[in-house]
């Protein structure tokens, strides 16, 4: 065994000196696909790339793809272990991708000096940029200052300038710095100050090996103002990408990820010159939709997003529910609003998601009536003024509407949502499902619908309270609140 390791441990470390020899001889960015009989020995190309072989493995060495080539190195036990759910490296990929940027690795290191010096090496050898999260704090597992300068060669100096800002961050909160909070203004002597306005985890970046590092720190709202104020508009200079981009958002509910690529199918080809590029993010239980448009300037910009925005908004139609920044529940509340109306909810099964969702928004104080919730119909009943008038047995869009006009009428609201949900009997499972039904309100009609969505417990209660808020929606807009979904069963 300790043989067949130390054979391995050399396989891997002739492929890394291959590595090292294929990027002296042909460089990593400046060569281009047509390298002719320059390969070094044991390296021949496959599929585009030029691979370095082992015996029974290889590895991928030089990838002639033009442009910036980023790296995201994540840190902490508590990531690598699974104790947390790296959400961090999604908006970090998410954002880079929306200004044209790839990622090409992404790297997971637990608080060990060895383990992040080893991947700073690396990423230093074959990234153009790297970004690392985490590891920026006062405690002694917070270690990627010091094993950056180790990396880098460098030592670690004093800032005083960042030291005072710390000092004053406690002082304006009535606290005293804790000593060891000192820690964070230590920075490599060489290191570029990349300002955090929120926290006391002093940002930075340097050179380690070929690549620019920038260092932010784990906590997420002080790492996105960080990306998005500071880190990416270096990142977009370093890369040479001086276009204007726009990213155009379209929030839909009710039409699955293939089904929505189907519908779109050649809309980013009204644009000829390749700079339209069509993307999805399926978060259930909705899908975003993004255009990411190229353009020499702002109104060239707008002149190519024209024609392709009007054209999704036709295929996808009334399935769109928000866009950009907008979300679906204020987007209900801005309808709301407009009309000078008020909403009350009435929810079993989704436990008042569907109050929470608008509750909670600013403005919200002026339209949300109240919020009944109750898993048992008679319970329901009771609560809007129909005591023992709520039919036993099954659930029906009768019992829906009925429940919803008590709401409007006990509230006084000019609304009244009715969310009911009967489930499944038996242990969650994949077929396990649920039949909705819901009722709109108002003082001139009442509309409803009924739904079965199957998926399990979660998925249920997520399409329910969805399905709820858009057909809300819907009404609002005077669209049909009945559009079958790719999520329901007959």
């Amino acid at each position: 065994m300790r043989e067949r390791q130390a054979e391995q441990a050399g396989v891997g470390e002739r492929l890394e000196e291959r590595a090292r020899e294929l990027t002296r001889r042909v460089g990593l960015l400046g060569a281009g696909p047509d390298l002719g009989d320059q390969l070094p020995g044991g390296v021949e190309r496959r599929r585009g790339l030029l691979v370095a072989h082992g015996p029974q493995e290889y590895m991928r060495v030089y990838d002639p793809v033009p442009g910036m080539r980023i790296e995201i190195i994540c840190t902490g036990d508590e990531v690598l272990t699974g104790r947390i759910v790296n959400t961090n490296f999604a908006y970090i990929s998410q954002k880079l991708e929306d200004v044209g940027l790839s990622v090409r690795w992404e790297t997971t290191v637990g608080d060990d000096r060895e383990s992040l010096l080893c991947a700073f090496q690396l990423a230093g050898a074959r990234a153009d940029a790297v970004i690392v999260n985490g590891g920026l704090g006062p405690t002694v597992d917070d270690l990627s200052q010091a094993v950056a300068a180790q990396a880098a060669r460098v030592e670690l100096s004093l800032n005083d300038a960042w030291l005072g800002r710390m000092e004053d961050f406690f002082r304006r909160r009535s606290r005293v710095m804790p000593p060891n909070n000192t820690k964070q203004a230590m920075l490599p002597v060489t290191a570029e100050v990349i300002d955090n306005p929120i926290g006391t985890a002093c940002g930075f970046a340097l050179d380690i090996g070929r690549a620019r590092f920038f260092f932010t720190p784990g906590v997420p709202r002080e790492l996105r103002r960080m990306l998005e104020e500071q880190i990416i508009p270096r990142l977009l200079a370093k890369s040479g990408l001086q276009t204007t981009i726009r990213l155009k958002r379209f929030h839909s509910y009710g039409l699955g990820e293939s089904h929505v690529d189907t519908l779109l199918a050649g809309v980013d080809a009204l644009v000829p010159d390749g700079s339209v590029k069509l993307g999805f993010r399926a978060h259930y239980p909705q899908l975003e939709t993004k255009l990411t448009v190229r353009g020499r300037d702002v109104d060239d910009v707008r002149a190519k997003l024209g024609p392709v925005e009007r054209e999704v908004r036709k295929r996808l139609g009334n399935f769109i529910l928000a866009e950009d920044d907008q979300t679906l529940e204020g987007v209900v509340l801005a309808e709301l609003a407009r009309r000078e109306a008020s909403l009350a909810t009435v929810e079993t099964f989704t436990g008042g998601q569907i109050a929470a969702r608008i509750a909670h928004l600013p403005g919200a104080e002026k339209v949300f009536r109240r919020g009944v919730v109750g898993r048992a119909l008679a319970e329901i009943g009771a609560a809007v003024g129909l005591a023992g008038a709520v039919p036993a047995g099954e659930l029906t869009r009768e019992t829906a509407e009925a429940v919803a006009r008590a709401a409007r009428a006990a509230t006084g609201a000019t609304h009244a949502l009715a969310v009911l949900v009967d489930l499944d009997e038996g242990p969650d499972r994949i077929e396990l499902g649920g039949t909705i039904c819901l009722a709109i309100a108002t003082e001139r009609e009442t509309a409803s619908r009924r739904s079965r969505i199957l998926g399990g417990r979660e998925w249920v209660r997520l399409g329910a309270v969805e399905l709820g808020l858009d057909c809300l929606r819907r009404q609002l807009q005077g669209l049909p609140v009945y559009e079958r979904t790719d999520f329901e069963k007959t």
